[in-house]
């Protein structure tokens, strides 16, 4: 009886260690703990030699409850930004911390003739709440926003596909794409909505990557993107692959990593489609070949494959003149690369790479998701009742090989000069297009005849 005991409650502190940043979140979680809680103290005195384990439950219980009975902020609770509405200088150079569910931002909601309101809300609040602030702003009468002019909540991509959120979503704003914005507006003056103007100036000119060295680019792609994979809970790579069953809940820093990804394949379109010199835009393509090959030699796989995989838009690789002036090395280097990256086999080449490094590394996390999409969606969580075990062993191996891959810190030498603050800004707010019809234009202006 002390052995079971004692494995039960070695479960349950492992389980309290792993998860109570996120228990906190859930008041339901902590009165499950307390109740757990209760019935082993019933038995502490019976057991003695359970004595210093109870103890260390008693203290996690506490942080827990302790937690859930707070229901209101502390005064100085900081309210952050949310993601891209806010390009602050001062903010994007600090290090990146987790976002959670309760985390309260400041963000913008559009109207129809793209003026805004500023509002504060929970990073996790719903469409309703949303929308219930958007009218305050606004000052609707309570008879206005009763009758069918009542707001709806539309999500617009800069290609200008909108779509209507419902009341009852919640987490919206993790799920905007890169320069996607948030609208309010009635049901009449939906179809006549229009994405914002592009954000960034199509016009010729050189940005920040034409000046920096391709080592200081890759080193401070490498740095951020270590901090966003550092920022991720183990437990939102389940959340994101169960949101079916369960409904996604905090899976903010893993949305935030996959919009950056998307984000590192949009930049590299963005910076080639905007040099108008076939010279330059060839040495540019050389530099981004040469930043792809250092984020490889530091172990950051997903800015690799990012910048391969954006040098493979259809934009891009139409550019025959660029390519026929790129050096062949750097071809034959190019050629490895897409090799690497070809999903053949699984992606047998890119795993078998990544087997032979050691932490830390940043693996390309959409494969991650991928796999564990499969492993769930391969098999039943439940056969007959019952609690298909081998189903959450294989799931919970491949959420342990992300802690290997964190078990280390990052190691990376970079200055403070006002050049390197510089390089780290640009890089931390890259302002890409992500239209791929403005795209394909801009490539068709610079080489109408490549085929």
């Amino acid at each position: 009886g002390l052995r079971r005991k004692r494995a039960v409650l070695a479960v349950l502190l492992h389980f309290l260690e792993t998860y109570k940043g996120l228990l906190q979140e859930e008041e339901s979680a902590g009165k499950v703990i307390k109740e757990l809680y209760l019935l082993i103290m019933k038995d502490s005195s019976l057991y003695h030699e359970l004595e210093d384990e109870i103890l260390k439950l008693h203290q996690l219980v506490e942080t827990v409850e302790l937690k859930v009975a707070d229901e209101t902020p502390p005064p100085n609770k900081q309210v952050k930004p949310l993601f891209r509405h806010f390009r602050r200088i001062d903010s994007c150079l600090q290090t990146r911390v987790a976002f959670r569910g309760s985390d309260e931002i400041f963000c913008r909601v559009y109207m129809p003739d793209h003026s805004y309101v500023t509002i504060r809300s929970r990073l996790s609040a719903s469409v309703q709440d949303i929308l219930a602030s958007v009218t305050e702003k606004l000052q609707y009468s309570e008879e206005q926003s009763a009758r069918e002019d009542a707001l709806i909540l539309v999500t617009m991509a800069s290609s200008g596909e909108k779509a209507v959120l419902q009341p009852s979503e919640e987490c919206v704003f993790t799920t905007l794409g890169i320069n996607s914005h948030l609208f309010a507006c009635t049901r009449d003056t939906f179809d006549s909505l229009v994405p914002l103007p592009e954000e960034i100036q199509v016009v010729p000119g050189d940005t920040e990557i034409h000046r920096a060295e391709p080592e200081e680019i890759a080193n401070h792609l490498t740095a951020f993107h270590w901090e966003l994979f550092r920022c991720i809970h183990e437990l939102e790579f389940v959340d994101y692959v169960f949101h079916g069953e369960r409904g996604r809940r905090e899976t903010a820093n893993l949305e935030l990593l996959l919009q950056r990804c998307s984000e590192v394949q949009h930049w590299v379109g963005t910076e080639l489609l905007l040099c108008e010199s076939l010279g330059k835009r060839a040495h540019l393509l050389k530099k981004l070949i040469k930043i792809a090959a250092i984020c490889k030699q530091n172990q950051d796989m997903l800015s690799f494959y990012a910048i391969v995989i954006g040098l493979n838009n259809a934009a891009i690789s139409r550019l025959r003149l660029t390519w026929e002036k790129l050096p062949g090395k750097f071809k034959n280097l190019f050629r490895k690369f897409e090799n690497l990256t070809d999903p053949c086999r699984n992606h047998k080449t890119y795993r078998e790479v990544l087997a032979k490094m050691k932490p830390p590394l940043i693996p390309f996390v959409p494969l991650i998701l991928k796999d564990l999409t499969f492993l769930h969606e391969g098999s039943k969580t439940l056969l007959d009742g019952l609690v298909n075990v081998e189903k959450l062993h294989c799931i919970a191996e491949k959420v342990r090989t992300i802690r290997k891959y964190r078990s280390r810190p990052l190691c990376l030498e970079l200055e403070a000069s006002p050049s390197q603050l510089q390089t780290k800004a640009y890089v931390r707010q890259l302002r890409v297009i992500d239209n791929q019809n403005l795209l394909f234009e801009l490539s068709y202006k610079l080489e109408p005849g490549s085929q």
